[in-house]
């Protein structure tokens, strides 16, 4: 696994991933960006990636809506996300990461039909750039983020992966272990962010490791898996910001970092148990 952060492209964004001791950054280009115009200083950020050793571990693009109130494709929408699939297999970045939305007053079944069909014309175009395609579990204009939805649309497209954050799970007073267990083994990419419920409302997202995640869960159930993608840690919180922000992914990092296992133990085949 790499352990890294969601940064922006710019030279400053690498170097601070690098000072942090991290080994990979995250993009999220989001519907507010023109994806041609990242796309087209692809070599640029290639050589920041090359200056400070740092890897462009994802790519993804939350908040677009990608079919029409027909449950037609939105060409423009299609044209985004194939523009930073290019950037992504430019930039060597194996995941770009998803979702699709929902279109009111269509059945379950007919809007997973929408989404199929949107996401088949994806995974190919990515497919042939080297990139996995994974679909986020939040809920912004995007409907396929529990086990209902994964079963029906990665049945049908079995090299699409998920996009996992287990405070999603949380939020919505899910079982984010169960969700692990039963579907780890399609996890592309995998986000590192703390919540935290009061009262049983939900309070504030705390830097990892200072919230109510069982953290060490969570990494036995990716051991388990063999996930060998990014770790990208999320700060999420106004709470956290200056000083504090700072300290708060110091300590999410020398935290997450205790559950990797060191490279010395990869080619062991040593049984650990006495006969």
């Amino acid at each position: 696994m790499k352990l890294g952060i969601i940064n922006g492209w710019e030279e400053a964004h690498f170097k601070s991933v690098k000072d942090k001791g991290l080994e990979a950054v995250e993009f999220c280009i989001n519907h507010n960006y023109d994806s041609a115009e990242v796309l087209a200083r692809a070599d640029e950020i290639k050589g920041y990636s090359e200056k400070y050793g740092v890897a462009v571990g994802s790519i993804g693009r939350w908040g677009m809506d990608r079919v029409d109130d027909n449950g037609e494709i939105i060409p423009e929408a299609m044209q985004h996300d194939k523009n930073l699939v290019d950037l992504a297999s430019k930039l060597g970045c194996p995941v770009y990461n998803v979702g699709c939305n929902e279109v009111e007053d269509k059945s379950f079944e007919e809007n997973c039909k929408y989404a199929i069909a949107y996401l088949s014309q994806l995974v190919e175009y990515a497919k042939e750039r080297n990139v996995k395609i994974g679909i986020y579990n939040c809920d912004w204009a995007n409907f396929i983020w529990d086990a209902k939805a994964w079963g029906a649309i990665l049945t049908a497209i079995p090299e699409l992966g998920i996009k996992y954050d287990p405070s999603h799970c949380i939020n919505r007073f899910g079982d984010y272990l169960k969700e692990m267990a039963d579907w780890g083994h399609r996890f592309h990419h995998f986000h590192i962010k703390g919540t935290l419920h009061v009262g049983g409302d939900h309070y504030d997202d705390p830097p990892a490791g200072l919230d109510q995640t069982n953290w060490g869960a969570v990494m036995a159930i990716l051991h388990i898996h063999n996930y060998k993608g990014m770790l990208s840690i999320e700060p999420h919180s106004s709470n956290w910001f200056g000083g504090k922000g700072q300290w708060g992914i110091d300590f999410t990092i020398n935290y997450i970092r205790q559950f990797l296992i060191d490279e010395k133990y990869e080619n062991m085949n040593i049984d650990p148990y006495m006969p």
